[in-house]
């Protein structure tokens, strides 16, 4: 098959390509030449940036296109409706961060979306828009997939890679809120090679894309982690910290501390209901490949953990020690 991505040099783009190459599919990638630009030799390549001109996307003909980096909806409406005549099959990676709150425990692909005038602003809500506009040009033949946490190696992002260099590191770790706090992720080789076999069938749809199949907890999380990558090393131990002294002390949800969501909000959307994904195909390797591939990655830079750039990055070890020190003070 000739496959369009939109995207494919970073971190979802690339396992996906990667994923399409080994199984002997054609490949064109649409980049605009800033991040790893000798990724994939002898792949053709189309320079240009989707919030410009898309001419040179003309005149062409592929079997799919898969968009790994829309998320402002015009961009994403220029493309879909240049693209309709020209591909059989539009494959859009969006969130479960379009799902409006509260979101109910196990919700599936039917639950209310984000719609308010105010929703519409945010990531999610603008993932929502361009749901819209994928399908609006595709009636029938479009896949829209809504992923979790996307973990694994080359994650820019730094969220699930703290944790991995972390318990790595050992001795006492800060750990948020309580070990049954509900995580969903998945591995971005997982859901690259899935993408890849569902434009194969010309899968069509709405699917969440999380896992893993079992329930997942943080604990169980960090336990992997820990195990996985320093399993002669008994002296580690989780500290589990109350969320209400985090939070008066400053410490921000998710990005200062990641897969922390407070109050309870994180069991709704890190309990999603992905049954629709795992009939259509959706397969987990397991959490400690994940965990050890991740932390081969990070060795290879030097444990100098990425951020992406919207974003602060989580706390370091000074201010860590400094809470520890005043959470036993407390007690």
């Amino acid at each position: 098959m000739r496959i369009l991505v939109l995207g494919g040099t970073r971190f979802v783009g690339r396992h996906l390509v990667a994923a399409a190459l080994e199984r002997g599919h054609e490949v064109t990638l649409v980049h605009r030449g800033r991040t790893n630009p000798d990724l994939f030799p002898g792949v053709e390549r189309l320079l240009g940036d989707r919030e410009g001109d898309l001419s040179f996307l003309s005149g062409r003909q592929w079997d799919a296109v898969l968009d790994t980096c829309g998320y402002s909806p015009g961009p994403v409406r220029a493309a879909a409706e240049l693209l309709a005549g020209a591909v059989e099959r539009y494959v859009f990676v969006s969130t479960v961060s379009v799902y409006a709150q509260p979101v109910a425990p196990c919700a599936d692909e039917s639950s209310p979306l984000k719609g308010t005038a105010d929703e519409l602003t945010t990531y999610g809500g603008l993932k929502v828009l361009c749901e819209r506009a994928v399908t609006a040009a595709f009636p029938g033949r479009s896949l829209i997939v809504r992923p979790c946490l996307i973990v694994g190696p080359h994650d820019f992002t730094g969220r699930f890679s703290y944790w991995v260099w972390r318990l790595a590191r050992g001795s006492e770790v800060l750990a948020p809120g309580g070990p049954d706090l509900p995580v969903q992720l998945i591995d971005a080789r997982d859901l690259g090679e899935w993408l890849v076999r569902c434009v194969e069938t010309g899968t069509a749809g709405v699917f969440n894309a999380t896992g893993p199949a079992q329930p997942l907890t943080l604990g169980e999380v960090l336990d992997a982690c820990r195990d996985a990558t320093q399993p002669a090393a008994p002296a580690t131990s989780l500290t589990w910290v109350d969320e209400s002294f985090l939070l008066e002390r400053g410490v921000v949800p998710w990005t200062g501390l990641p897969l922390w969501i407070p109050g309870g909000k994180g069991f709704s959307l890190q309990s999603m209901d992905s049954r629709r994904a795992r009939d259509a195909g959706l397969t987990y390797r397991p959490l400690a490949e994940t965990v050890r591939d991740t932390h081969a990655w990070l060795a290879e830079l030097g444990g100098a953990l990425p951020v992406a750039d919207d974003q602060s990055g989580p706390i370091g070890p000074e201010r860590e020690a400094e809470l520890l020190r005043a959470w036993q003070a407390r007690l």
